[in-house]
């Protein structure tokens, strides 16, 4: 025991110093030192006793992803196959289902299925547990493990076990893997409007968005008569493209900042000057699906009076991660900053609250299907600002033009109530244009 306890004495007096995001040291003070001891004493006596031989590197892994959980849901270690994931978030193209997953508490929660994909053509949905892959079950494995089973080559067959809160019975869904590709922007023009799907914030969301703009004007012949921007099950990405995004339907003012953990750790972000869409109305929809980037968006929209923000309250992801490098395929991903909309508001737990709530009636258990959203996250951040809602009011009566059923909606042709209802208030500010054309169909749920 003698080496193992060198050891320790090294370690702890190397972390005297510990080097910060800034090139700074910071110092550890005698608090620290009793903590590292203690942990110094674990790692020593389950190297020592544990019923297996244990490796250092799974130890000191699991150490690191242990740390990490205790600070907030979206801190993580990454490794070599989480590179890898990321790459894909960020460029797509993969053999897979289409399905954005995260796990908690050891089980795997699907976030959002892709559209046109196999998850999404399965009928899986948001909340969704997934409890076995090919029959086994994958209560208690990684994250990572689970992703993998359920990626392989395309037109190989693979099977899903699911619970759905609110059914007693399991669901069993047998899918056949794709080449997934992520088109982060879809467009189509309907009664003389342009509609924007925005489904990730990946390196091309940006440019995609300005050349949807051009397409949908192309088509036409002529300027629609406004805008659907739809933010709906968009689980963000990449805080410059949401930045790029909101400039396309902004003139002039800030985007949105990001404070760190010092008062003067603040950066702005602003608009160019030249909005694409030349003043022209704009609806964004949203749902509690829509998150993190996707949030930015919809705040900077909102705040500036740009966009009437519709459909129900966002996920409620305010925190800005940050990529430390550790070595050439390992990173911490911090929480470092939390984002503000232009007016100062956090949307941190809270969302973002449309200005028009529109439920989706068209979906069947829309009322009894639980609805997941960053306040439901253990250890997640705490809105240090909130917004007192008290001062509204609301008569509790439920609004006539929301009770219509799924199957009525259905008989009468609308399969997504939320963006019918967007289409029709754009289409009450003047008569449609004749000409309609599509491309790449937009959200269809």
């Amino acid at each position: 025991m003698v080496r193992p306890l060198l050891q320790a004495t090294a370690i702890v007096g190397a972390l005297a110093l510990v080097p910060i995001a800034n090139g700074a040291m910071a110092q550890v003070d005698s608090d620290s030192y009793r903590e590292l001891d203690t942990f110094m004493d674990v790692y020593n006596r389950v190297r020592a006793s544990y019923v297996d031989k244990v490796d250092d590197k799974v130890l000191v892994k699991g150490a690191i992803q242990g740390m990490l959980a205790a600070l907030d849901p979206h801190s993580s270690y990454v490794d070599a196959l989480d590179f890898d994931n990321m790459r894909i978030a960020t460029e797509g193209n993969y053999g897979g289902l289409g399905l954005t997953v995260t796990m908690i508490d050891g089980a795997i929660k699907v976030i959002a299925p892709t559209e046109d994909t196999p998850a999404a053509r399965a009928g899986i949905k948001a909340g969704d547990y997934i409890t076995h892959i090919d029959g086994k079950l994958i209560y208690g494995g990684s994250l990572d493990e689970a992703i993998s089973q359920m990626r392989g080559p395309a037109n190989t067959k693979v099977t899903l076990t699911l619970v759905r809160p609110g059914q007693e019975k399991p669901i069993t869904a047998t899918m056949t893997r794709e080449i997934i590709v992520q088109k982060p922007v879809k467009w189509e023009v309907k009664d003389g409007i342009g509609i924007i799907n925005i489904n990730t914030f990946s390196a091309q969301t940006g440019a995609d968005t300005r050349a949807a703009v051009a397409a949908i004007e192309k088509a036409l012949g002529h300027k629609p008569l406004g805008y659907i921007v739809d933010l709906r099950e968009n689980g963000g990405g990449l805080l410059n493209e949401a930045i790029e995004v909101s400039d396309v339907f902004l003139d002039h003012g800030e985007i949105v900042s990001q404070r760190g953990r010092e008062k003067t750790d603040i950066e702005r972000y602003y608009a160019e000057a030249g909005d694409l869409t030349q003043g022209l109305p704009i609806i964004v929809l949203v749902d509690a699906g829509t998150a993190s980037a996707s949030e930015i968006v919809a705040g900077a929209l909102q705040d500036h009076h740009r966009a009437i923000v519709m459909g129900e309250r966002t996920f409620g992801k305010g925190s800005v991660q940050t990529l430390l490098p550790l070595g050439p395929e390992t990173a911490l991903r911090l929480t470092t900053a939390r984002y503000y909309t232009p007016s100062g508001r956090s949307v941190q737990e809270g969302g973002i609250e449309p200005d028009l709530k529109v439920p989706q009636i068209s979906d069947p258990d829309y009322k009894d299907r639980p609805v997941f959203r960053e306040a439901d996250l253990r250890r997640h951040l705490i809105n240090e600002a909130k917004v007192d809602n008290s001062v509204l009011e609301d008569d509790g009566k439920p609004d006539p033009r929301f009770t219509e059923s799924a199957e009525a909606l259905k008989k009468r042709g609308i399969e997504d109530f939320q963006l019918h209802y967007a289409l029709q208030t754009l289409g009450r500010l003047g008569p449609a244009p004749r000409a309609v054309a599509t491309a790449a169909p937009a959200k269809k749920r």
